[in-house]
């Protein structure tokens, strides 16, 4: 979950490299690093912390160099374990994670190796020394021949002046030409200036030097097409909020609208719609905020199409033995498309026969490789580590295959359109979060309640809130809390309810009485006013009606509000959490 970036031309590296890797900082932040070749020899600059406290790196001169910002695996973050690493006469940095390190690093102690770092990816310098016959490239290939695992790698050579080297395996590698230089870069943020961009495949290397840049595969150089052009969009800018996730809070009307699909309308999707004609099975593989996506998707499915759905978390679904029965249709969800857990279930999947239907937020990514047919969600890009507009755009394009998928088997289906503009009336009452987030600051713990559909938004609730605010949370099905966590609940313990289940109500209501009773303190997120006003619920928040199916993705956005402003009150970076990384592009 790393972020790399290179850079060779006619310009300084360093800047480039240091801005490169600000916009890279959603992938880690622990400790950063830049090298730059100048004079013969490399200059190295890395600290531990973020890109901003690499103090005098913009002043290291030359016209090629690597950089890197991390998230931290093996060895902890310290100046020490920050890339760029070195030995002899190469220096690298890395995003992935070596498996197989220990034996390596064993074999290479043997041979009087000194090791200055903590981490997998250091042995990778030391092959790279032991291999080298005059012919980097080569040297290269037998490298990574002998890594298990994943990587993806920026390489300079002290003998070959301006000249990278790339290498990728199950971790995203792009490279590109600008009007100044070649660059290569972890995601497209880093280099969106790019007139032309490539994305390297599993297996697959470049060469970048001059004007040129030259790919190879296993059975030597290779043609590729371009990547479609970056547009201005691609390039994270805040504007006029304080923070990235507030902004893509306030972007999740247009994710929404511009995520339904209409599976009729289009040609594109008659191979999608033959699919669903013959699916009689869905298995959801997912992680995170996209599983609970998948949660929400399996209620609306089997209440709509009377289709049976099993949502999987993606990391224990490679782990075992699925069983895929004639007429599955397995649904692969990643914002990223680089969720490693994700694309491993995935493969499984269709090894066991799957169709495989990718839902993801990027094009080119690794998972548009591995599925049958892909579905994109239009959410643009999304910055903060905490998913929010992302998990909305699911959720929209989840609720039309839904529909898409009932209308297969003759069965009637409620509209979609008011969502996007119910979505933006629920921002304006999301903002009384802000008055609401202080009764969080002294909690031991919080808990999110609800029945039903309500059930998955109290899942991504109590998920956000855990994320960026640190405190312990878990979400519940509203009946179950007094199987146990009821034990929990004592004089001002937040408790969020979620209600917008008509049919289930009283049962939540139940739950509430339950908390009110212990002293609790219930903050109810409803589209029902007549329980907003009970005397048992200490504040609340309306929403406005919609199809009961499709509540999740209006009542998650108070909670999203909800963890933001807590975290602030906290004193937290809501972008930026500890320990935790956008995309998770390693097991």
């Amino acid at each position: 979950m790393c972020g790399i970036i290179g850079y060779t031309g006619k310009e300084q590296a360093a800047p480039k490299l240091l801005l490169g890797l600000k916009r890279l900082e959603y992938r880690g932040y622990d400790s950063a690093g830049i090298a730059v070749f100048s004079d013969g020899k490399f200059s190295v600059c890395k600290r531990k912390g973020r890109v901003s406290e690499l103090g005098g790196a913009e002043k290291l001169r030359g016209g090629c160099g690597i950089g890197h910002t991390r998230w931290a695996t093996h060895g902890a973050p310290s100046e020490r374990n920050a890339h760029p690493h070195s030995f002899g006469r190469f220096v690298l940095v890395h995003n992935g994670i070596i498996e197989n390190y220990l034996p390596l690093k064993e074999e290479c102690e043997a041979r009087g190796e000194k090791f200055i770092s903590e981490t997998d990816s250091e042995v990778i310098a030391h092959l790279l020394e032991y291999y080298d016959r005059g012919d980097v490239l080569s040297a290269i290939k037998e490298t990574v021949a002998r890594l298990k695992g994943s990587y993806a790698l920026a390489v300079m050579c002290r003998d070959e002046p301006n000249v990278l080297y790339a290498a990728r395996r199950k971790s995203p590698l792009i490279v590109g030409k600008g009007e100044e230089g070649l660059y290569l870069a972890s995601d497209v943020p880093a280099i969106a200036e790019c007139r032309e961009l490539y994305s390297l495949c599993d297996g697959e290397f470049a060469v970048l030097q001059g004007d040129n840049i030259r790919f190879y595969g296993e059975e030597g150089e290779i043609k590729k097409e371009t990547m479609k052009l970056v547009s201005k969009s691609d390039i994270p800018e805040k504007g006029a909020y304080p923070h990235f996730m507030l902004k893509e809070m306030h972007e999740i009307p247009a994710a929404i609208a511009n995520s339904l699909i209409n599976f009729e309308d289009d040609f594109c999707f008659s191979g999608i719609n033959i699919v669903l004609c013959q699916t009689e099975y869905i298995q959801i593989i997912a992680c995170g905020t996209a599983y609970h996506s998948g949660i929400a998707a399996k209620y609306a499915i089997e209440a709509l199409a009377r289709v049976p759905v099993e949502v999987t978390v993606a990391s224990e679904y490679r782990y075992r033995d699925p069983i895929v029965k004639k007429g599955t249709l397995a649904l692969a969800v990643s914002q990223s498309g680089e969720t490693a857990d994700t694309l491993a279930a995935a493969e499984l999947a269709k090894e066991k026969g799957a169709t495989v239907i990718a839902i993801t937020n990027a094009p080119d990514s690794s998972i548009t490789q591995i599925a049958h047919f892909v579905l994109f969600t239009r959410a643009g890009r999304e910055i903060a580590v905490a998913a929010t507009k992302s998990f909305n755009a699911q959720l929209a394009l989840l609720f039309s295959l839904a529909t898409a998928l009932a209308k297969t088997k003759g069965r009637q289906t409620p509209s979609l359109r008011p969502l996007p503009a119910l979505a933006e009336e629920v921002l304006t009452e999301a903002e009384k979060m802000k008055e609401i987030a202080p009764i969080l600051l002294g909690a031991k713990s919080v808990y999110f309640i609800g029945r039903g559909a309500d059930y998955c938004t109290a899942l991504e609730g109590s998920l956000k809130l855990k994320e960026i605010s640190y405190l312990p949370s878990e979400g519940y099905p509203a009946g179950e809390l007094k199987h146990g966590t009821l034990a929990l609940i004592d004089e001002g313990t937040p408790v969020i309810a979620v209600l917008t289940q008509e049919g289930l109500a009283e049962k939540t209501m139940n739950a509430v009485f339950e908390v009110y009773a212990r002293g609790g303190r219930v903050i109810l997120v409803t589209n029902l006013p007549e329980y907003a006003a009970r005397k048992e619920v200490y504040r609340s928040i309306l929403l406005p009606k919609c199809e009961e199916l499709f509540s999740p993705i209006l009542s998650v956005i108070p909670l999203q509000a909800l963890a933001y402003y807590t975290s602030l009150a906290r004193g937290n970076d809501p972008d930026k959490p500890r320990n935790l990384a956008k995309s998770v592009t390693v097991e």
